[in-house]
């Protein structure tokens, strides 16, 4: 146990199956695809092999499309529980996500030019943007989970 009352009530999240939080599930995929198109851009940028700018345009169009998914459950939570929007991290999360997923929308709009100028500068610039912000995002959402223990049920550990 964690010491907190198993009465206390904590936020609930609204998208969710059998009790588990749909968000939490879905967000690795996206998370994974843009920081590997950071990678995969610097290794463009440090090989010139255009391989890496079509693994770059890949990942940067899967992340995009789980991002959809992540997002709407996030929504749905945001938007279905007044007690999560009372919390700050809540709102830098939501916030966060939807500018870097209009970052990654330009990213990928940027990658689909010529390999040379989709990666550099503006490709790289762009996706390492993505990274610094999901980094911001992130720990606000453990914070969510961890501090506020949005999505627990109570006597469950975060």
């Amino acid at each position: 146990m964690t010491g907190i009352p198993v009465s206390e009530t904590y936020p609930r999240s609204t998208a969710s199956i059998a009790g588990h939080p749909i968000h939490p599930m879905l967000v690795p995929i996206p998370i994974v695809c843009f920081v590997g198109t950071l990678v995969t851009d610097i290794a463009y940028w440090s090989t010139a092999n255009m391989q890496w700018a079509n693994f770059s345009a890949w990942l940067l169009s899967i992340g995009l499309v789980a991002s959809v998914f992540a997002g709407l459950a996030g929504a749905i939570d945001f938007f279905g529980n007044r007690a999560i929007r009372r919390l700050r991290p809540a709102w830098i999360h939501a916030s966060g996500n939807a500018l870097a997923l209009i970052l990654a929308i330009v990213n990928a709009f940027v990658h689909s030019r010529d390999a040379y100028t989709s990666v550099v500068p503006t490709g790289l610039i762009l996706s390492a943007l993505v990274v610094v912000i999901l980094l911001v995002t992130g720990w606000n959402g453990a914070e969510l989970i961890h501090r506020h223990r949005v999505g627990v049920q109570p006597g469950e550990r975060a």
